[in-house]
């Protein structure tokens, strides 16, 4: 128990236990079958959106061009199928390629140019959502596989939980297990405590961030592909509201934005509270508008916490240094 209590994440459990119970029996209806259908599928993408979002953080920098790699990819796999007739699998390997090529031009560019990740993902943020424009024309995608259909509304049995979730639960643990159990992984959280100190150590800043836009681009694919399943159309506008709740997760589980520190539990549980927190506003009949107040307020207060805590650091090594 004392191991635990020191874990990151296990505050944030709390809060979810804590949450969840009280909007329960102030609201019954909020562990209907119906409403827990809705929570698990609201998650199943932002979980991955949050992740993608997360790897980039972990090297202290920002993907600004995460909705617009999903979209991007959204488009081109339902494109794909209606105009092309290509099969579902092979769909699926070309979004995600896309996503990974995406990733590795904000990397390259990044590690070529010196510039920020900032300013390059912000400037593909808009190559990306224009080609998408390019390519839809501003019209949705309509006829989609029933394959692809029934996948993104099916459930496990006759339980609520649906197969959507399947995929983000799987790409989590294969996330903890990257970041906590590989040499890349560590390779990230080195680069992102410390530039300098990385590269004296032999570690190719050049490789681990072009590693980090791949897999973040590779996961913003899988989201918009997941996106697709779900709304059973490829619209222009998927992964348009994805840039605030990305940030909001990591932000919330701990994450330090200067790069260092992430955690891939605490990141979700951050997008359990977030799911948790907005469909509770939906059941109190509040207005929606409040959900982006509510976002960006808790991001607020998860940048000041995270302050304090670079705060104390920074004091605990000059306390160190000074003995």
């Amino acid at each position: 128990m004392a191991a635990l209590f020191k874990k990151d994440w296990f505050g944030l459990l709390i809060v979810v236990i804590v949450s969840g119970l009280a909007i329960a029996v102030l609201k019954p209806a909020f562990l209907s079958p119906f409403n827990l259908y809705v929570l698990m599928v609201s998650i199943s993408y932002m979980l991955i959106i949050a992740l993608a979002q997360m790897i980039i953080i972990a090297i202290g920098q920002m993907n600004l061009s995460v909705g617009a790699i999903g979209g991007l990819v959204a488009i081109s796999f339902s494109g794909l199928m209606e105009v092309q007739q290509v099969s579902v699998p092979v769909a699926v390997l070309i979004g995600l390629i896309i996503g990974m090529l995406c990733g590795f031009l904000n990397g390259y560019i990044t590690v070529r140019s010196g510039i920020s990740a900032f300013i390059i993902t912000l400037a593909t943020l808009y190559i990306f959502k224009g080609i998408n424009l390019g390519i839809t024309e501003a019209e949705p995608f309509y006829n989609i596989p029933e394959t692809v259909k029934n996948f993104g509304n099916a459930k496990i049995g006759n339980t609520p939980i649906p197969f959507l979730i399947i995929i983000p639960i799987i790409i989590t643990f294969l996330m903890w297990i990257f970041m906590n159990r590989t040499e890349t992984g560590r390779h990230m959280l080195a680069y992102g405590n410390s530039v300098q100190s990385a590269e004296l150590i032999g570690i190719s800043s050049s490789k681990v961030v072009i590693t980090a836009h791949v897999i973040s681009g590779f996961l913003a694919a899988i989201a918009g592909m997941l996106v697709v399943c779900r709304l059973q159309l490829g619209t222009p506008n998927i992964g348009d509201s994805w840039l605030l709740p990305s940030f909001a997760a990591p932000v919330i589980g701990g994450a330090i934005l200067a790069g260092g520190k992430v955690d891939v539990i605490a990141t979700s549980l951050g997008v359990l509270i977030v799911a948790i927190i907005s469909q509770a506003l939906v059941i109190f009949k509040i207005d929606p508008f409040f959900v982006q107040i509510f976002l960006g307020v808790m991001i607020l207060l998860a940048v000041f916490v995270n302050r304090y805590r670079e705060y104390k650091q920074e004091a605990r090594r000059k306390i160190f240094s000074s003995e």
